[in-house]
């Protein structure tokens, strides 16, 4: 079993192999603005980036501010995100937030995980989303593939997703947080997926105890 210190050191090696197999990993949403950028993560519940990025245009340039937003009729704005699922929830969700950003904030996102996660429709996925890209403050948020993966190269035993970035935050740099979280991304939705990872062509093998894999996998290329 290992230690802390063993550990740490095998993450490091993990977060320097990613860095190399994925050099261009990025924030997959567009947007020009901590307002966007927020009110789009919002929008990706149960949703894929490619389709919120279809939907934004029209709502930012109908609703460009968070005061726009907050007077939003919802009946309109639910036309607006309807194909991003749940848009009724989503709808009322925005609103709120809105209405909150402009009565506790002058209309602007707050730059701390306290004051993200009480608006409507933030936890803390969202706000490390909104910390990391929008203001380049380190925040791991952690989805399905960070959880997932995260279990699976022994960085955590949790389920528990802020228990998993708190476990993640102590064997990963602070100043990488944010790019690791995206590479992990990468490699659960190319090569270590739910139901079938493909183990055999796995570039991390070497340094993956696999917890949670339930076939035992063919010899993988290793690096140094």
């Amino acid at each position: 079993m290992e230690n802390s210190k063993e550990l740490k050191a095998r993450s490091q090696r993990l977060a320097n192999r990613l860095k190399e197999l994925y050099p261009d990993s990025y924030c997959a949403l567009t947007y020009q603005s901590p307002l966007q950028l927020l009110i789009a993560t919002i929008l990706s519940a149960q949703c894929t980036d490619v389709r919120v990025n279809m939907v934004t245009p029209a709502l930012f340039k109908r609703f460009p501010t968070s005061f726009s937003l907050a007077e939003a009729k919802t009946n309109e704005l639910e036309s607006l995100i309807r194909s991003t699922g749940f848009y009724k929830n989503k709808a009322k969700n925005i609103i709120a937030c809105c209405k909150a950003l402009v009565k506790d904030h002058q209309g602007e996102v707050p730059k701390t995980m306290e004051e993200l996660v009480v608006l409507a429709g933030v936890g803390r996925k969202t706000a490390n989303v909104v910390l990391g890209h929008a203001y380049g403050i380190p925040g791991l948020p952690v989805d399905t593939h960070v959880g997932r993966l995260s279990f699976r190269l022994g960085l955590s035993k949790s389920k528990d997703k802020v228990k998993i970035e708190l476990d993640v935050h102590r064997v990963i740099k602070e100043e990488e947080w944010t790019i690791f979280g995206l590479r992990i991304i990468d490699h659960g939705r190319k090569v270590c997926a739910s139901r079938k990872p493909k183990c055999s062509d796995c570039a991390l093998i070497d340094l993956c105890p696999q917890k949670g894999v339930t076939k035992t996998p063919t010899k993988g290329k290793k690096k140094s």
